[in-house]
Formats: C-alpha cells, structure tokens, sequence
C-alpha cells in the first residue's frame, strides 16, 4: 500500500509559474513590482503603495486610477 505524502504549499507569487493570471496583478509584497509601477507611471512608491491598498492588485485598475492621479 503506498504511503500518501502531503502535497507542498507553493508559495503565492512562484516566480517559476509567469502565466496571464500573474501579468494581471501587481504583488503588492514585492518591492520590485511596485516600484516598477510607479516608475511606469510616474508616481512615487508611496502613491503606487496606496493605491494598491485602496483599490486591490487588479493591474487594469490600477493603470486607469494612475493615470487619474497624474492629472
């Protein structure tokens, strides 16, 4: 009879796995990620922090709330 091991967690954000669904989101634990974005948009990391903290991770929404705050 086998023996049945119990599966691994995988990490949230496995670098390995680069599908759409992680192009969707912006990882807001992910310094780099942020930074990226703010850089894209021309805000600082701390705009860029806070809208992801009002708004959620959704890219989409995020790219028009930036661009809303630039004007």
């Amino acid at each position: 009879m086998p023996i049945e091991r119990p599966r691994e967690k995988q990490m949230a954000d496995d670098k390995s796995k680069r599908g759409s669904a992680d192009r969707r989101r912006v990882a807001a634990g992910e310094g780099y990620e942020v930074s990226y974005f703010a850089k894209k948009h021309g805000i600082t990391k701390d705009q860029a922090e806070s809208l992801i903290k009002r708004i959620g991770n959704d890219r989409a929404k995020l790219d028009a709330a930036a661009e809303k705050l630039k004007k």
